[in-house]
Formats: C-alpha cells, sequence, structure tokens
C-alpha cells in the first residue's frame, strides 16, 4: 500500500481495448528469468527487433540499465534486489497498460519475487520464460566477467555461485539458450505470444 492515504487513481480517457485494436496486439511483459550469461538480454534485444520490425510496440526493461536511473539508489542486499523487481514490475505494467510488449531481462533469483511481479502486472498480461543454460555454459560465456570475480570471492553472493537460484517449476516457456541459436529462441517466444492471444491480427 503507498504510504500516503491523500492520493487517488486516475484513469485515462483512452482504454486498454481501444489501444489494443488499434494497434492489433495486446499489452504485456514478457518476463525473462535465468542465471547471469544464460542470454537474457541478447534474447531480449533480437525479440525486440523482431517484434518492432512486424509492427509491435515494444520496450526493453534491462536490470542493469535501470541501475544507471530508477534503481540507482539500490544496492545487492535482498531487500534491494525485492524492490528492485517490484520496480520494474511496476514500471513493465504501466508499459503494458499503455499496449507495449514490454521484454524483461532479470536474474529475479526468487521464485517469490516473480509471483510479486505477476501479480502487480497481472497474470493474463504476463509471461515468464525461463531463459534456461547451465552453470557451466554460463561461466564459459561469462561475459561481463561476473563469474571470474565471483568464484574468486571478489563478488559476495552472486546467484549461481554463492547464491541460491531458484528455478521456475512451471514457467510459462522455457528455452534453452546453451543448445539453440536466438534466433531459435526468438521465434520460440513470438509462437508462444501468438498462441496466448496477444497478437489480434494474423499479420503479426
Amino acid at each position: 500500500m503507498p504510504v500516503s492515504e491523500h492520493i487517488t487513481i486516475h484513469s485515462g480517457n483512452v482504454t486498454r481495448a481501444e489501444i489494443e485494436t488499434a494497434q492489433g496486439h495486446r499489452g504485456g511483459v514478457v518476463w525473462l528469468t535465468g542465471l547471469s550469461g544464460s542470454g537474457k538480454s541478447t534474447l531480449a534485444r533480437a525479440l525486440e527487433r523482431t517484434l518492432f520490425g512486424s509492427g509491435v510496440r515494444v520496450a526493453v526493461l534491462d536490470g542493469d540499465n535501470l541501475r544507471f536511473g530508477l534503481n540507482r539508489d539500490l544496492g545487492f542486499s535482498p531487500a534491494d534486489r525485492q524492490e528492485n523487481l517490484r520496480r520494474a514490475a511496476e514500471v513493465g505494467g504501466l508499459l503494458a497498460d499503455a499496449g507495449l510488449l514490454v521484454g524483461t531481462a532479470f536474474i529475479s533469483p526468487m521464485a517469490t519475487d516473480r509471483a510479486q511481479a505477476r501479480a502487480i502486472v497481472g497474470a493474463d498480461r504476463f509471461v515468464e520464460v525461463f531463459v534456461h543454460s547451465d552453470l557451466q555454459t554460463c561461466i564459459d560465456r561469462d561475459p561481463k566477467g561476473l563469474y571470474r570475480k565471483a568464484l574468486a570471492g571478489q563478488i559476495p553472493q552472486f546467484t549461481g555461485v554463492s547464491a541460491p537460484y531458484e528455478a521456475p517449476e512451471q514457467p510459462d516457456l522455457i528455452v534453452d539458450t546453451a543448445t539453440q541459436p536466438v534466433e531459435v529462441s526468438v521465434e520460440t517466444v513470438r509462437e508462444h505470444l501468438r498462441g496466448a492471444g496477444f497478437f489480434t491480427v494474423d499479420s503479426l
């Protein structure tokens, strides 16, 4: 609940249904979760390019990017990580209200945080995608050099090394980025969105 009692929610004059009818697709949040190095950001950006090329209004919320601005006041304690994801879900929900399909790239290791994100956005507009890659593959990729530092003890509480990752038990979709190219993962996500009714015209 908000801290202040003296606030009111203001609704827009353009309904979500009107927006979705005009643009030919529903707004929603594609929540990509997985270990560091599993390919979440790569997949989110590739999905953004593909959907945009088809005329879909898209946006990407990347964990690192948000920490340079909106979440620059947050560290990496459990409480800060939870707040980081709560804010991301709130922003994703607002963008979905405006009719955008939002791809997110967050490790989001705890099942409770992902459940909270789904509740904030709305279950009918939330697609949890487990970007699966085994730990050794992620360590071998190590695109940011974080595993090297974590294994050397330079980064405490690093997910997959010294902190747990609770893999989704029943995600909406699983893509195996250790074995399939990003183009296949993108098409897998796109087909899931189509099957779930996010595209309301056949051309998308």
